[in-house]
């Protein structure tokens, strides 16, 4: 693979890697996952997984980075779902609706 497709796959996977930071900040922050689909982001890391193994088989370190750091962050906000589920409960209890 040439030089250029390498350089632009590391932009195009970088850019894709990084829209993945604003939801695992705001999922730390608020200790909250309830609006996050636990199938969507199962399914989006298998799927990442088999990029993984496609940049391997072809030799694409652009391929192979890109999807490498997708899938860590694609792991934390699924742990982060699992752990945090609905998000933090009220020591009070729920709460009644007037």
């Amino acid at each position: 693979m040439d030089a250029w497709a390498e350089t632009l796959g590391l932009v195009a996977g970088g850019i894709t890697t990084a829209s993945f930071l604003p939801q695992v900040v705001q999922t730390w922050r608020s200790k909250s996952a309830k609006d996050l689909s636990l199938p969507m982001y199962a399914t989006l890391s298998a799927g990442i997984l088999l990029w993984i193994a496609y940049g391997l088989c072809i030799g694409s370190f652009s391929v192979i980075l890109a999807n490498s750091l997708s899938l860590i962050l694609n792991i934390l906000i699924l742990l982060m779902k699992i752990r945090f589920g609905d998000g933090p409960k009220s020591p009070n209890g729920p709460r009644e609706r007037p």
